[in-house]
């Protein structure tokens, strides 16, 4: 996109404004600038913005680890690939409070908690997620739940419960998802942000690069995000972390250039949203760490795993914030704490749906060659 050659300060109040008509062309455009064009675009909006030296630091915990049914190519969980994750159950409210005050010690202001689930059901586990936003939320941490696809009436039921995020993450253009999944369609996913959006938890919604998509798959992924209205609160910019047994094992792992490319174009797409530097962190050298903080990077996972995959230690990140002079972001700062209504309170009860979520099953020859069911 040609922008008009007036003064630079007006120039980069315009690319400020929210825009929800990119197109691919464009976002492509951003994306291959010259690098210290795009990186000076990119700071300048995040500095219009947002404090650039301010990071959240939010801790991902596997609620429930492994035997997810999904053919998802980039996931150690899925049931079907024999990565060596041990699967567990639930873990108890207890667990999870011991866990988050642990974090919140170590400067995460942020819980977010991951089951590896297909989609939410109704029901005794349901419930005990729910306890598990209540008590997180009274520990004044913002409480962000991924627990795969959920209807409008789970949702409240989450909203309720003072859920401050809910994660689902498209991964990928809408065309290059069907090399990736078959298990489940595109639409569904912007189905589960809709039900999200008919109530006041904001919306963590970003992809993975590295799964051996093209640029413009990468553009397509930002088109669809930004589209959205309003545009996700936060967008995590993921590179791929290949595990063995996985259809994606042989992926050559993402280059920090095409990292801090990823999160520059997207903070100029999306200008409000909290870009989100998750996995892949550990590949990554402090000093490309601090290019995506430059770029527009303002959110990290801390902790010594994302879910099942290996992540910087806490102290070692308390010691690049040091270094860099970057403060962790208090909880709250961007949209208040929900309130909390305790269950015997809940306006919304179980309705026991169960909803018709798609399954595509078009053939990937790669996930059926990882599960051992085409040699």
């Amino acid at each position: 996109m040609e922008l008009p050659t007036f003064g630079t300060n007006k120039r980069l109040t315009i690319m400020s404004i929210i825009r929800h008509n990119w197109t691919k062309e464009e976002i492509i455009a951003v994306y291959n600038k010259p690098l210290m064009d795009l990186l000076y675009e990119a700071a300048s909006i995040h500095r219009m913005n947002h404090d650039p030296n301010v990071v959240q630091v939010s801790t991902l915990l596997s609620i429930k680890t492994g035997g997810c049914p999904e053919d998802c190519g980039y996931c150690p969980q899925a049931a079907r690939y024999h990565t060596g994750v041990e699967g567990n159950d639930l873990m108890s409210v207890q667990q999870v409070k011991a866990q988050a005050l642990r974090a919140k010690s170590s400067g995460s202001s942020r819980v977010c908690m991951g089951a590896a689930w297909r989609n939410v059901k109704d029901g005794p586990e349901f419930d005990q997620v729910l306890e598990m936003v209540r008590t997180i939320n009274k520990l004044d941490m913002e409480v962000c739940c991924t627990l795969g696809m959920l209807t409008e009436n789970q949702a409240q039921r989450l909203a309720e419960a003072g859920l401050y995020a809910y994660n689902h993450n498209l991964d990928t253009s809408e065309e290059y998802y069907k090399e990736v999944i078959s298990t489940r369609g595109y639409e569904d996913r912007l189905q589960t942000i809709e039900n999200v959006r008919k109530t006041n938890v904001t919306v963590c919604s970003g992809g993975i690069i590295g799964m051996g998509e093209s640029i413009e798959d990468r553009a397509g992924m930002l088109v669809a995000l930004a589209s959205l209205s309003p545009q996700p609160e936060s967008v995590p910019i993921n590179a791929l972390v290949a595990v063995e047994g996985t259809p994606l094992e042989e992926e050559k792992p993402v280059e920090i250039w095409e990292m801090i490319r990823m999160v520059a174009t997207t903070r100029i797409v999306m200008p409000h949203t909290q870009v989100r530097l998750s996995a892949g962190r550990t590949n990554m050298s402090r000093e490309g760490q601090a290019l995506c903080f430059f770029a527009g990077a303002n959110s990290i996972f801390a902790g010594d795993k994302l879910l099942t995959t290996p992540n910087p230690d806490v102290n070692e990140d308390m010691k690049m914030f040091e270094m860099l002079g970057l403060n962790p972001q208090k909880p709250f700062t961007k949209i208040s704490q929900p309130k909390t209504v305790e269950a015997e309170d809940s306006q919304f009860e179980s309705l026991g749906e169960k909803p018709r979520w798609s399954r595509p099953e078009h053939k990937i020859e790669r996930n059926l060659v990882a599960s051992g069911k085409k040699a």
